[in-house]
């Protein structure tokens, strides 16, 4: 049997390779277009992988390549070294904190933004109102950072200026454990809020009109028509980005975080990103720092997984 079973497995192989060729000569300019963003993954994400080796190993960052593959083994030490120590909880407190309340706060508000734009009436209103709430999208963080400390700062900032018009002793809001997360949570809000609308508004233009007409014959109002139609049309992008949303779930937010933190909110501020920069880059310690990077990521992606399961429970799509 394994005789005349061969010869048709060689066909099949060969059909499958024909078909497959033959696709790819079918679709080659779409290949060809899709083919920059294949290299940057390649180049940029899985190429640099074989650096997570370093995690397992002693290397002491001297002799590039070759010196990850002479480096010691140290199996699990420098995870053991992470868990142990005392920036463990703290570091996986703030990040945890940190997304959540941007999952609470910052998730919705596209979408709240998004659902108000589409029921304003004016064209103009809508394209003036959407261009300025993405403008600060592209602006960088540094940029962004640099307007948050100049308008919180104790001294001529014109919030802490109001303040003291008031009668209030001014603040120094950035130094201050009890005010940085919430400083970062309107930052984040007021820079982002405006591209991730981009996104629900898309999904909004692909509800067909003939809803919105036969619930107005019905009598149904804005709000309404809002909760049972335009909601409910979006459902599958809003869970797609959240199922997007948990994969970021221990993303400490790096450039934001770094360039308005100080060592006086370090106790509130200090992430998995801060860390890992400044004990990876600063204190030259690379095996440990790819060890807490590997910890996270690791997370992240059963993160993403659990998270795609329990959307296709509740009804959606998913991811895969």
């Amino acid at each position: 049997m394994n005789t005349i079973a061969a010869p048709n497995t060689k066909r099949s192989i060969g059909s499958v390779r024909r078909k497959t060729l033959t696709w790819i000569w079918k679709y080659r300019y779409l290949h060809l277009l899709a083919l920059p963003c294949m290299l940057y993954f390649l180049i940029f994400k899985y190429i640099p992988m074989y650096g997570i080796i370093i995690a397992f190993k002693d290397y002491k960052g001297i002799g590039g390549f070759e010196g990850i593959i002479s480096s010691d083994w140290a199996g699990f030490k420098n995870f053991h070294m992470f868990f142990d120590s005392i920036y463990f909880w703290r570091l996986m407190r703030n990040t945890l904190m940190l997304s959540l309340y941007l999952l609470i706060f910052a998730f919705p508000a596209p979408i709240i933004l998004a659902l108000l734009i589409n029921e304003a009436r004016g064209m103009w209103f809508k394209k003036a109102v959407q261009s300025i709430s993405y403008m600060p999208h592209f602006l960088s963080w540094v940029v962004c950072a640099g307007l948050v400390l100049q308008l919180l700062t104790p001294t001529g900032g014109p919030v802490n200026a109001l303040m003291e018009m008031m009668g209030k002793e001014p603040i120094a809001f950035t130094s201050d454990p009890g005010y940085f997360r919430t400083i970062l949570v309107l930052t984040n809000i007021w820079k982002e809020v405006g591209w991730g609308t981009i996104i629900y508004l898309a999904a909004m233009a692909s509800i067909d009109p003939e809803l919105y007409e036969a619930s107005t014959m019905d009598g149904a109002k804005k709000w309404h028509k809002m909760l049972y139609i335009t909601l409910p049309g979006i459902k599958e992008i809003v869970a797609i980005m959240l199922i997007l949303s948990m994969g970021n779930i221990l993303d400490g937010h790096f450039e934001q975080v770094f360039n308005l933190y100080s060592p006086a909110v370090y106790e509130v501020a200090d992430n998995f990103d801060t860390y890992v920069y400044r004990i990876g880059l600063v204190e030259a310690k690379f095996a440990y720092s790819a060890a807490v990077g590997l910890f996270k990521s690791v997370v992240a992606l059963v993160l993403v997984v659990l998270a795609n399961r329990a959307a296709k429970r509740l009804g959606s799509d998913g991811l895969w």
